[in-house]
Parts: structure tokens; sequence; C-alpha cells
């Protein structure tokens, strides 16, 4: 194997992180840092050439290399120091820190995208722009070339297309540090255009529209994922889909990266050797299959720095020096970096230039050494570079997560088949659908096949016990792991050390396996009651025969309470139980329905508030009829009995009407009884406690109200008397909960207490010796 050429690898990566340390200064001190470092580079350079005379020598080259860094460092903190000073200029920042309102001309620079707020509210949209000039109230005009960053709720800003020039209204804001963006401008109205988007981004919005629409026959996931591994188009993935692909390190596929670049550029080039085109021809085919792929995906500057990454490995290729590759991968980071030193702070950049030098440095020597193992050639190359680009990428991710992922890496192995043929397939559906759209259905119905495999690879992945380790999180994370992998690759090049390092890594994995796994892993056996680590919310799952449950509550969002109802095999609900229309309740009842059939929705007598009851409307449109409960009414099925306690009349003017109107179910499972007390407040409990007979109240099992707030009657609880008491909470929460009082009242009843925020999933069972608790463990990244 060729050494690699690492004369550029030093004055890239010093660029780079010069650029990221200074986006977390001022402009004069990033000037400082870029200044001494050229001074340090000149008496360097100086001090070679006067002592050395001609340039020979180990000295003489690594001395050389350490100038080569240093002006790395000036290059890239002069570049961020001139952008940080145009940032963060008097005019401008005086009137983010009045935050004014006012009206500004824009130009928006990547695709809108939603970020997740409060259940039942519309989206907020992030939209970053480029300023051209702002007016404030008071009639000043600020004109500067530089980011903003806008979140706007209205309608009106989806499906805006980068390039497109724009006016907004809104009150600014100071942004949170460490980018290029100079102020955060909070929009409540809908935009202004004008004029029409550039001609490329038209062109691509056409093509993605076709897409769109030759996916829109196929099934919900296969659907929803092409338009993502073709053009990062993730709008119909279904949440479930997206979280799996995230615990099997698969999230790169739903993003335009530059491996999409890669399978594009590169089917060119091999049908280019198949019609035997030379070197050249080759080259320029590829330039403009890569052309046509950034007109497909939109030239935003995500997607340029993604063909950037993807291009040159196959551009070395084409032109047939692939020693040319590294260098290539070096300049470009440079460059880039100088052109946008923000692209220091994003992570993405730092995958797709991680990724794209594992494959150059790391998956060559481990294909050589599986072919002289004698595995074949094409399989040595599917194993060497998921594997290698896995490895490149690890400390990043760790960072990011906080995890190690155990299955990231067969995963990904599992899924290279079928990556190429679907982003191949799925290009050419969208570049035929304008003109032939049936053509570019069955196109589409071809490629969900490679699709399907993805996401049964995904599912199967993330249901894996233990396959996701905690990891520290943050820069010290990132690199320690990065510190261990660049350790074990030196090690491992020796056979004595091979061996030990994998005996050790067997070994520590067969000791790190929870006890869980052996034992039959999630659910456990005899569970009676399951409480959902969904955040700060509640959602409680009754067993009521294999693969069906009764679900009390959703939680706050789809995705937390769908993968809880997943992890316990639930593909149907024969009743869905609201206690009460907080958002924090009912926020999740389209995870509840995602895909699972559902019986019967039973909701309090109190529609309030109504935008919590619109949207559990909203969401069972079509699926069933919402029935309101009071107390007296009673359900059973299966092992499952249910009984309304409360409220024992409707309850107004008390310090939290819904609260205290919460439906307070008494249910009894498999003999165990367990009270539900949804967010009943002192008022509801003394009500319950003056009105229902003695004992009514008595249970094995107590999921305990509001999260434990303070707002607990101690008679309540005493009348009670539980044995395990569940505590649905978020972690971090600033309402208090759970109140230390409560539980250390609790405990001195002798409750076993079990907390979502600390615990995870808890399980209430019961076996031969009774009642017991297993808990699943906070997930690291989880709610």
């Amino acid at each position: 194997m060729d050494v690699p050429d690492l004369r550029l690898a030093g004055l890239a990566v010093a660029t780079w992180l010069a650029a990221l340390a200074a986006l977390h200064l001022t402009a004069p001190r990033a000037a400082l840092l870029a200044a001494t470092a050229a001074g340090l580079a000149a008496g360097a350079a100086g001090h070679l050439l006067g002592r050395f005379g001609r340039p020979t020598g180990a000295v003489r080259r690594h001395g050389w290399i350490a100038v080569a860094v240093l002006l790395g460092v000036v290059c890239g903190a002069s570049a961020t120091a001139a952008r940080l000073s145009v940032r963060d200029a008097a005019p401008l920042r005086a009137l983010v820190d009045e935050r004014v309102r006012v009206t500004a001309e824009l130009v928006v620079r990547d695709d809108p995208r939603p970020i997740r707020g409060a259940p039942g509210r519309p989206p907020t949209l992030l939209v970053p722009a480029e300023l051209v000039h702002l007016t404030g109230s008071e009639g000043q005009r600020v004109a500067a070339p530089v980011r903003v960053l806008l979140l706007a709720t209205d309608p009106g800003w989806r499906g805006r297309l980068p390039g497109q020039r724009l006016t907004a209204e809104g009150r600014l804001t100071a942004p949170r540090g460490g980018d290029l963006s100079a102020a955060v401008l909070i929009v409540a109205g809908p935009p202004v255009p004008h004029g029409r988007p550039p001609w490329l981004q038209r062109a691509a919005g056409t093509l993605r529209a076709g897409l769109q629409r030759a996916c829109a026959p196929l099934p919900d996931e296969q659907g929803g994922l092409l338009p993502g591994l073709v053009v990062g188009d993730t709008s119909a993935l279904p949440a479930g889909v997206e979280e799996d692909f995230r615990a099997t390190g698969m999230t790169h596929l739903n993003a335009v990266s530059g491996s999409n670049v890669a399978i594009v550029v590169g089917a060119v080039l091999l049908l280019a050797r198949w019609a035997r085109a030379g070197p050249r021809a080759g080259a320029v085919l590829c330039g403009l299959a890569l052309v046509g792929f950034v007109v497909l995906v939109r030239p935003s500057p995500s997607v340029v720095r993604a063909a950037t990454m993807g291009a040159i490995g196959l551009a070395a290729l084409a032109a047939g020096r692939p020693r040319a590759a590294l260098p290539a991968l070096s300049a470009a980071v440079a460059v880039l970096v100088l052109l946008d030193p923000e692209l220091a702070g994003d992570a993405g950049f730092a995958l797709s230039v991680l990724a794209t030098a594992g494959l150059l440095l790391i998956a060559p020597g481990w294909r050589d050494v599986l072919r002289r193992r004698g595995v074949p050639a094409g399989l040595a190359e599917a194993l060497a570079v998921p594997a290698a680009a896995q490895l490149a990428c690890g400390p990043v991710v760790a960072g990011i997560s906080g995890t190690v992922s155990m299955v990231a890496v067969p995963a990904n192995l599992l899924a290279v088949p079928a990556i190429a043929p679907a982003t191949v397939l799925g290009v050419l559906a969208a570049a035929v659908s304008p003109c032939w759209p049936a053509a570019a259905e069955f196109v589409a119905w071809l490629a969900s096949w490679p699709a399907w495999w993805l996401v049964t690879v995904a599912r199967v992945g993330a249901r894996m016990p233990a396959g996701t380790l905690p990891w520290p999180g943050g820069v010290a994370g990132a690199l320690l792991l990065a510190a261990l992998t660049v350790a074990l690759l030196l090690a491992t090049r020796r056979p004595v050390v091979r061996r030990l390092v994998a005996v050790c890594a067997v070994a520590a994995m067969l000791g790190a396996l929870p006890v869980r796994i052996l034992a039959g892993g999630w659910p456990p056996a005899g569970w009676v009651l399951v409480g959902c680590a969904v955040g700060q919310g509640d959602a409680l799952v009754l067993p009521v025969a294999a693969g069906r449950a009764v679900v009390v509550d959703a939680g706050p969002e789809p995705a937390a309470v769908d993968g809880c109802l997943r992890r316990l095999g639930v593909r149907e609900v024969p009743l869905l139980v609201v206690s009460h229309f907080h958002a924090d309740h009912v926020g999740g009842v389209a995870g509840v329905l995602r895909g699972r059939k559902l019986g019967g929705l039973v909701t309090p007598a109190l529609a309030e508030p109504a935008a919590g009851r619109d949207l559990v409307t909203a969401a069972s449109a079509g699926a069933v009829a919402p029935q309101a409960a009071s107390a007296g009414w009673s359900y059973r099925a299966g092992a499952v009995e249910l009984t309304v306690l409360g409220p024992p009349y409707p309850m107004r003017g008390t310090r939290s009407d819904p609260n205290n109107n919460s439906l307070v179910l008494r249910a009894t499972v498999g003999g165990v009884r367990v009270l539900l007390a949804g967010d009943a407040e002192t008022e509801e409990q003394r009500a319950m406690l003056d009105r229902l007979p003695p004992g009514a109240l008595r249970a094995e099992v107590l999921k305990v109200a509001h999260h434990g707030s303070a707002y607990q009657d101690p008679a309540f609880l005493d009348a009670v008397r539980p044995a395990v008491a569940v505590v649905p909470v978020g972690t971090g929460n600033d309402y208090g909960h759970p109140s230390p009082s409560i539980l250390a009242r609790l405990g001195r009843g002798g409750a076993r207490v079990l907390r979502t925020d600390t615990d995870g999933d808890v399980a209430v069972v019961t076996g031969r010796h009774g009642l017991a608790v297993v808990v699943r463990g906070q997930q690291p990244g989880g709610r």
C-alpha cells in the first residue's frame, strides 16, 4: 500500500481548528491569534532557512510541517476575524441589544426546517438567511452582508427556496453565539417575496416534487425514506423510522452527504469504464453528473459541501491518480473553511470530512488485508468501507450523542447492498418524473424494495438490546474516543496486540451486557404496568394480551410514546384513555395510533383546554369517536378491568380545573390493583376521599398524580398505601417535579418509588414472590 500524501493535511487541520476557535472569540482576539501565529511562522521559517541551508533532512521536513500548521492558523483565524468584524458591526449590534422591531430584506440561504415545539401548536420554522438591509421602527437603516436566523410560525414560510429574496417583519434578538449569525429575527407574519427564486432552485423544486408524486403510492415507510435517500427530504418520513435510523447509526442516509454524491457519480464512472471511455472522458461525465445531482438536491451550502467531499476521491480515480485524493481533500477543507468559516463548527461538515478521510486512509488497508486472507474483492470492499467510515466518524458521533453504538457497523454493513440501487433508482425516478410520470412511479416502485431492506435493518438493529452504550459527551468525550481509536489502530499493527485487543474487546462486551439480555429482554415476564419514559408527561401501558394493551395518556410528543409501545411489542390498542387535555398528556396521541389499530377512546367530561381537545380530535379522526366518561364508567378487556373513580362531580374554581377534572382510574390487572391518578390535585383528591367508600382508593401500585408535584393531599396518599409508586416525570424540568416532600412521604409509607427521569421505562411485575419492579434504564439521549 502506498504511503498517504500528508503534505497539506497539517495546513488543512490547522485552518479548520483555528476557525473553530475563532468563532468563539471576538474579532480583535481572533485577529490577535492570527498575528501571533504569523509571527511564529515567520520566525520559524527564517530560523530553518538560516540554519539548515538547503531543504533536506528529517528535522527540516518536520520544521516546515510546523510552519505549514502555523500558516493554517493564520489563514483560519484571519478569515474568521474578518467575518466576525462584519457580524459584530456596531449599528446592527445596537439594534439587536435593544430588541427592536424591524423590517428586513433577506435572501434565503437554505431550506426552512421545522423544529420541535409545544404539542398542539404550529411548528416553528428555522430559516437561515442573508441580510440585505433592515429598517428599524424609528427609521434606522442598516445594510450589512451578515447572516441572520429567522424563527417563523406562519405557514407562508413553508416551501421557500434558497436564493429567494423577500421582506419580513419581526423583532430582533441576540443569537446563541459560536457561529456567524449576527441576529435572530422572530417573525409572526408571512414573508413578502420579491421576484422568483433562481432557475436552478425552481428546477430542483420541480424534480423534487416529481419524486414525491412518484413515491406517493408506496407504503409510508419506503415512500418517506426514498426522498430522504435521494434529496434529503425527510418531510414524509415516519418518526418511528427516523428513530430507528438514529439508534443504528444510519441517520446519514436520511441527509444529502458525500456518500450520495459518490454513489451517483460512481455509477456514471462505472458506465464510462464499461463503455471504455478514457480517464478524461470519465472525469467530464462525472462532472456533468455531479452538476446534475446538485441541481436535483438544491445547490444550498450543505449540498455544495457534500458534493465537494463526495467528489474528491472519485475525481482522483477518474483522473488515474488515486494518491492525489488526500491532498485534494486537504485543499478542499482549507478552501471551504476559508470561504465559510462557520463550517468549522458544523457537525455535518466534520462527519463528511472524516468519512471521506476514513475511506481514503483506512479502508484501502483493511480491504487489502481482507483480500490477502482470502476474502473476495467485492466482499472485502463492502466490509472495509462502512467499517472505516464508522470508525472515523465515531468520535464526533460520540461527542454529540453521548453514546457509542454497538450495532452501527453491522447495520451499515447490512445496508450497503441496498444503498446504491435505492439511490440510483430514486435519482432516475426524479429525473424522468417531469416528462414521464408513469415511468417514474414504476422506477420508484423498484427502488422501494432496497428501501424496504434499509427500513428492516434499522428496525431490527434498533431493537437489539444494549445497541448503544453510554459515553462521555461533548469535546472531552470526542477527544477521548479519538485518542483510543488512534491508539488501537497503531497498536493493532502488531499481531500479538491484535489478538490481545480482540480478546479484551469480546470480554468487555460480554461483561457489559446487561443481565436482562440473558433474562429475556424487554418487556419483562409477568408485567402488569409499564410507565413510559416520555419526558415531562404521562404514558402508562396495561397489558391485555400478546401485542395488545390499554394505554392511559400519550405523553407530550408522538415519537416517545410510539417508541415505548414498539419496545413493548404493542400492535393494537383496544382502549386509549386521556385523563385530561393538557399537552403533556395528549401531545403524543398520534404516536399511539402510528401503525396500530385503536378500538376506543375515552376522554374526560371537561373539554379543556381547547387546544388539547382539538389535537385529540384531529389525531383520532377516522379511527374512533371520543367518548366522554364520568365517575362509575367501567371497562374490561382480557386481564384488565378499569373503573373511573374521579372526579366524583364536575369541579370548578380550583387551582387548575383541567387537572382537578382528570379521570382517576382504578385498574385491576391480573389481580393487582393499580390507581392511575392523572394530574389530580388537592381539591379532587379531597373530593374522592369525601365521596368514595372506605378502601375504594386502596391499591398496590400508584401512578403518582401530577408528576409528583407538591399539590397532593397526604390523606389521599395514606388511603392508597401503595407498595410501588410510579412517578412519570421529565429530566431537568423547571417545575420542581417531583416534590422531595412527596417522595419522602411515599418512602416512609413503605413504597418503592420509581421515576422515569432516572430509571427510564419502568415495569411492575408479578411472580411467585409477589410484586417486583424492573427498570429499563434511562437511555442516553432519550427522553
